[in-house]
């Protein structure tokens, strides 16, 4: 009697690239809409611009590259792209920047390298590293939270500032937008201020930044449910907000006049975004489950190292580059063992 068998493995989940991608873009949307609550629709323009460029960009390389446009441009990796490349941008960002930004993430950091699979560095962060390096002060230029300013960039006045360069109603840029949180923290620190004395700025809410705590708990949020949902796994969102805990608390209690609390560093800029969603990336980030830890732990330190001693106010992209560069070998050194072996 013959049996027929498939061939291994056996077991199949059932996801695939484009389903994968798509649930990262569901996960994001609960922190999207508290960031339209408080800084208005600019960050939705933005996504506009760098999904549309990414799609085009995707497009013209592929044809370049001779390969067929429907599997790859169907598999929500350029939207993903794109989506961070927005999150990560300034939200009244002129148009051309956020274009030129996302063109080189899909043309130099992605497809020059071989496409998806291939790229070593994440695509969303090197374009924004180039950007910031490039247009530090258009990359700089933050809209001050909505209750702060008095002035709720709405979609015509977002369009009217990302488009033409200016709002309408004889309103002035300055009414718009203003230093992010983490940049008066780092000024106020060159200063000779105390934490005490920076916090009495109304940028500063209850743990950190204003606004930027119900962002991040909306990103924590979206980032449980891939868990939940196995579209990533616990080891580098707990090793990288981990260690940024640990060193945090470490330099505060050592002297916290002059060291922010690790809550602040945990809800304030891209922390929880950085760990859930952008050092996630199954291509860039390490492959086993130990590699995960210390890699994810590595971007932790360095975004504290970056912060404080560094001359950007938030570090997360710089730190996931850097340990993109660091995966090949720490792959080497934490793949489990073979069986038999």
């Amino acid at each position: 009697m013959q049996f027929k068998t498939s061939t291994a493995p056996f077991t199949h989940q059932g996801n695939s690239v484009s389903k994968i991608m798509r649930q990262v873009l569901y996960a994001l949307i609960p922190g999207i809409v508290v960031y339209v609550y408080f800084f208005g629709w600019g960050i939705i323009v933005n996504i506009l611009l760098t999904s549309v460029t990414a799609l085009i960009c995707e497009s013209l390389m592929l044809m370049l590259r001779k390969r067929p446009l429907y599997p790859f441009l169907s598999d929500n990796s350029a939207l993903l792209t794109a989506w961070l490349l927005a999150l990560a941008l300034p939200p009244l960002l002129p148009w051309w920047i956020a274009v030129l930004g996302t063109a080189f993430g899909i043309i130099f950091a992605k497809h020059l390298y071989g496409g998806l699979g291939y790229n070593p560095f994440n695509p969303a962060m090197a374009a924004y590293a180039m950007l910031l390096i490039s247009f530090p002060i258009e990359m700089t230029l933050w809209p001050a939270e909505a209750s702060l300013s008095g002035h709720y960039p709405g979609l015509f006045h977002s369009f009217s500032i990302i488009f033409l360069g200016q709002p309408v109603g004889g309103l002035t840029l300055d009414a718009f937008s203003g230093a992010t949180p983490l940049d008066a923290m780092k000024t106020g620190l060159i200063q000779f201020h105390t934490i005490e004395e920076i916090k009495h700025n109304p940028l500063f809410g209850v743990y950190g930044a204003k606004g930027w705590e119900w962002i991040s708990g909306a990103f924590f949020l979206g980032g449980c449910w891939l868990i939940y949902k196995r579209v990533i796994t616990w080891h580098i969102p707990f090793a990288l907000l981990g260690s940024l805990f640990f060193i945090s608390s470490l330099f505060f209690l050592l002297d916290p006049d002059i060291h922010p609390s690790a809550l602040f560093h945990i809800v304030s800029g891209a922390s929880m975004l950085g760990a859930f969603f952008i050092a996630t990336d199954p291509v860039t980030a390490a492959s086993s489950s130990k590699g995960c830890l210390y890699y994810g732990a590595g971007i932790g330190i360095l975004i504290y190292v970056i912060r404080t001693w560094g001359s950007y106010p938030d570090g997360t992209a710089f730190a996931v580059l850097l340990m993109n560069m660091a995966v090949p070998i720490i792959d080497y050194y934490t793949q489990p063992r073979a069986f038999g072996h």
